[in-house]
């Protein structure tokens, strides 16, 4: 795993929790829901090439 990665996982958590700030404050709650889940499946497709090696590490030591 880079520094890469993890920036820009972080990058997006402080975007998210700005933007469900903003969108709580105006009365949106529905919408703050939506762009926090939102949040987390971008994080989970950045991280689809992490967790794919790490299957495939455990599929190595278990001889599978």
């Amino acid at each position: 795993m880079n520094i890469s990665l993890i920036i820009k996982i972080a990058g997006v958590g402080l975007l998210v929790a700005v933007i469900c700030q903003i969108l709580q404050r105006n009365g949106r709650e529905e919408h703050a829901t939506f762009v926090s889940v939102a949040g987390v499946v971008i994080v989970a497709l950045l991280l689809i090439s992490e967790i794919t090696s790490l299957l495939s590490a455990v599929r190595g030591a278990f001889g599978i």
